[in-house]
């Protein structure tokens, strides 16, 4: 998959606060990157928590569930946009399937 963009997850693990989320993050990008999801079921069978919650969206817990990335895929050109990166309590202001 063509993930857009790194830079935003670099961009977060890379602020003190969320140091923590980088190995993650690197862990989640290569597994996606690698990945060719044709359709949510195929997701779930390597992230079993994933949380598909319309409008192409998919929520991923990182880092123990510390964090929480939301994604759009569209699975017919193999591209993944990164939505949002953040904390639950960052998560619970944002509307996963519109962001």
């Amino acid at each position: 998959m063509r993930i857009i963009s790194r830079a935003t997850l670099r961009g977060f693990w890379q602020q003190p606060h969320h140091a923590d989320s980088e190995q993650a993050l690197k862990a989640w990008y290569d597994e996606a990157k690698e990945a060719n999801w044709q359709n949510p079921q195929q997701i779930k069978t390597l992230y079993r928590n994933a949380s598909f919650v319309g409008n192409n969206r998919v929520v991923f817990n990182i880092h123990g569930n510390k964090y929480r990335l939301i994604v759009a895929i569209n699975y017919k050109y193999s591209v993944i946009y990164i939505r949002f990166l953040g904390t639950h309590a960052d998560y619970d202001k944002v509307n996963a399937a519109t962001i």
